[in-house]
């Protein structure tokens, strides 16, 4: 089967400086993700995971190999994706609704049809947004919504477009843990009823292993992957099924991982484990 995503021995160095000197941001990355499947990348600080979303969306690219997405390698920034961030950077002249609209103004085909297809595309706007409870926020702006209903609209924003992929990095950090799982179950119920891609960058173990079909896991810089986890949990996941054991061992593993990673980051050079 073709894969969706495919990276194949990947290595980025920011500069031209660094890449003459053999230091890379990440290093050999391989990785195959199929149509329509989550996929989680949870590691220590600074290994790389926000390097690697820069890479997906081809905001950035590779000093060594090739990345192909839908069947195109990635050449330059890709219109398929959407993006949302810890911040939902909501602009705050713009009333919810308008925020959401804003990449069908800028992204064609939609833009160069967008006045004649307002009304249409609105009703669309407001469609997803009832569908992650913000129905009735349309007019507010930002500084009149809790930080949870600004991701829920930075979430509808980058799904307006209907990407085939979703690339989120760190998106639910800065919200309460309360908050944090009820957006849990709405991107579930998202991607359940959408079939879009996922790219989810998080610190949160218990958030990756709810969430994603796969876990991976990346070295300390210069990122690789080295350990890959395949979530069999089964589907339709609640949250209920965060407090049972097989949820929690395949937390504990996940964090031995990371734990061991940061243990060699600790030891003295030239130190034996």
């Amino acid at each position: 089967m073709t894969a969706f995503v495919d990276f194949h021995d990947v290595w980025l160095a920011y500069n031209d400086e660094l890449l003459a000197k053999g230091q890379f941001a990440v290093e050999a990355i391989d990785l195959k993700v199929r149509e329509g499947e989550f996929i989680a990348i949870v590691g220590p600080s600074g290994c790389g995971k926000s390097t690697f979303m820069k890479l997906a969306t081809g905001l950035k690219r590779p000093s060594k190999g090739t990345v192909i997405i839908g069947g195109q390698q990635v050449t330059g920034p890709l219109k398929i994706t959407g993006m949302a961030f810890q911040a939902p950077s909501l602009l705050p002249w713009r009333t919810t609704l308008d925020n959401v609209l804003l990449p069908l103004e800028i992204v064609e085909p939609y833009r160069s049809s967008f006045r004649a297809k307002r009304s249409e595309y609105a009703a669309k706007a407001r469609a997803l947004l009832a569908s992650v409870g913000l129905a009735g926020y349309e007019d507010k702006f930002p500084w009149q919504l809790s930080g949870g209903m600004q991701q829920r609209a930075s979430i509808c924003r980058a799904l307006i477009h209907e990407p085939k992929m979703l690339l989120l990095d760190e998106p639910f950090g800065a919200l309460d843990a309360f908050t944090r799982e009820e957006l849990w179950c709405i991107l579930r119920d998202l991607e359940a009823a959408q079939k879009f891609n996922v790219i989810l960058v998080t610190h949160d173990l218990r958030e990756s292993v709810f969430l994603a079909d796969t876990v991976y896991v990346m070295s300390r810089s210069p990122g690789r992957f080295v350990v890959k986890r395949e979530i069999e949990l089964p589907r339709p996941r609640d949250l209920e099924i965060t407090y049972t054991p097989a949820f929690t061992d395949i937390v504990h593993e996940l964090r031995g991982h990371i734990g061991a990673i940061r243990g060699q980051a600790g030891r003295p050079a030239g130190a034996t484990a």
